[in-house]
């Protein structure tokens, strides 16, 4: 029952983090500012505590799940699910300090529109974001077979 249990909160997490970002990709547009820059620094917070609770339900998947942790810590494919998920975390981090900023400035401003380069940048990590992400259930599949386990 607890494995079912993880994974089930992995599960959710995943759909929200994936929601999160969804929405974010949407907001990232010149249309839509200035409201969206308010918006955007509330989505990534939530974006990041979903990376959170992703990141803390899969750890307990890894210890207290079901396959226990040999299987996850000797498997090459999940060293590059996690590596994956740590490269988009620090691809999020620029994005993550614009929408801090632009909130301030529309606080400060309520006509403020960030400047069109920026949005074309920040969007475009957002979407390599995103692409990278949709390895993540790509390798996990490959993982739940068992592939890369030595032997």
């Amino acid at each position: 029952m607890l494995d079912a249990a993880l994974a089930a909160a992995h599960y959710l997490a995943i759909l929200l983090l994936v929601t999160f970002l969804a929405i974010e990709t949407v907001l990232i547009k010149r249309e839509w500012m200035p409201l969206a820059a308010t918006r955007l620094a509330r989505y990534d917070a939530l974006y990041a505590l979903m990376a959170v609770l992703v990141l803390g339900t899969g750890l307990l998947r890894v210890f207290y799940g079901i396959k226990g942790s040999a299987f996850y810590v000797h498997n090459p494919v999940f060293h590059a699910k996690v590596t994956l998920f740590v490269v988009i975390g620090l691809l999020s981090a620029w994005p993550t300090t614009r929408f801090l900023a632009w909130k301030k400035a529309a606080a400060a401003d309520p006509a403020f529109i960030p400047a069109d380069k920026e949005l074309k940048t920040v969007r475009r990590l957002v979407m390599i974001e995103v692409h990278l992400l949709a390895l993540i259930p790509v390798l996990a599949a490959c993982m739940a077979r068992g592939i890369g386990l030595p032997g």
